[in-house]
């Protein structure tokens, strides 16, 4: 074999010894985070429940339904959105116009038929001494004619005859002003009621006024912040503004005490067995979910419930937030996060 030949057999014979040799590929384990089942470490668990942030007082307050025929109220006056007011504060005025001309008009009403109840007071005590001299004038005739009768044998047979007459006259007559003299009086009496019925209609709808006169001037009914709530006005659905004319009983505002807020949820039913009384929990707001809230378990209903046509049965609980929070308002979406008892390890599905 020549010089250059046996060079290339040397070069070769590491790369044929490579090739004919079986090799096994080295493989790495990931450490395991149970650990050994007898090690007892405890494997951390969270619940996950959404819910909406609620104000423990709050109050809505909606436009004042006043008595009478006006279904639409014009706006003047309305406090700004976000303030905080305290108990007895004005929230809103409505234009009282209409309210103080009916109050007007009813007082006027009032009066007169007050001036025309004294007036009729007074000709019915005329009337009734008018009515008493005539019956004490009949009566006295009807004495003259039975004592003419008592003359009967002394005078002739057409006197005697003519004073029968007299006396049957004067006795009918008394009955008949008796008679009449009930009449009149019942007659008078029921006109009077009449009058007097019509004054306290007018007096009833002169307070009826009033009433709505102060119904139209809003006062905060506790302290808390301003939130103005979504109504109809001009045809569109939004925030009311002055000027506007909104129909009665619709919503205006909504005035919340921010000191106490809770958190409103529904727990799937397998869950609602992880929760204890004052029970921990952490809220977290959607719009800041880096901020977390302390909670405790509050209460939650006793019987589960589901929806139409789905098997899935759930639980309304309630988490109180601790303390006060100025990112907390109502009706923001809401996470809360229950912290259970660890499990151990093989109870968690740890293998051996």
């Amino acid at each position: 074999m020549s010089r250059s030949g046996r060079k290339l057999t040397v070069a070769l014979a590491p790369l044929l010894f490579a090739a004919c040799t079986h090799t096994t590929p080295s493989t790495i384990q990931a450490a395991s985070t149970s650990g050994p089942p007898d090690s007892g470490q405890r494997v951390k668990r969270e619940i996950r429940i959404t819910g909406l942030i609620q104000a423990v007082h709050s109050v809505k307050i909606l436009v004042p339904q006043i008595q009478g025929q006006v279904s639409m109220m014009t706006l003047t006056q309305l406090i700004a959105n976000g303030s905080r007011v305290n108990e007895g504060d004005p929230i809103a005025t409505f234009d009282p116009t209409l309210q103080m001309d009916a109050a007007r008009d009813a007082k006027a009403k009032f009066e007169d038929l007050d001036h025309q109840i004294a007036q009729k007071i007074a000709e019915n005590r005329t009337n009734v001494a008018t009515r008493a001299v005539d019956l004490r004038q009949a009566r006295a005739d009807l004495e003259k004619a039975n004592l003419e009768l008592t003359k009967g044998s002394v005078l002739a047979n057409i006197d005697k005859v003519q004073n029968e007459i007299k006396a049957a006259g004067a006795k009918i007559h008394v009955e008949s002003l008796e008679k009449s003299i009930a009449f009149h009086e019942t007659a008078e009496a029921a006109a009077l009621r009449i009058l007097e019925l019509q004054r306290d209609r007018q007096k009833i709808n002169m307070q009826r006024a009033e009433d709505n006169i102060k119904k139209l001037e809003i006062h905060a009914p506790l302290a808390g912040m301003v939130v103005h709530e979504l109504t109809v006005h001009a045809g569109n659905l939004g925030h009311a503004q002055v000027g506007d004319q909104i129909y009665r009983g619709y919503p205006l505002v909504s005035i919340f005490d921010p000191s106490g807020m809770r958190v409103r949820c529904s727990i799937n039913e397998p869950d609602i067995l992880a929760i204890a009384a004052h029970s921990t929990a952490s809220v977290y707001l959607d719009a800041y979910p880096d901020s977390a809230i302390p909670a405790h378990f509050e209460y939650s209903s006793p019987v589960a419930s589901s929806g139409l046509g789905t098997p899935i049965k759930t639980f309304f609980a309630v988490f109180a937030v601790d303390g006060r929070n100025p990112h907390l308002l109502p009706d923001l979406s809401a996470s809360v996060v229950l912290e259970p008892p660890p499990l151990p390890a093989a109870a968690s599905g740890g293998g051996k």
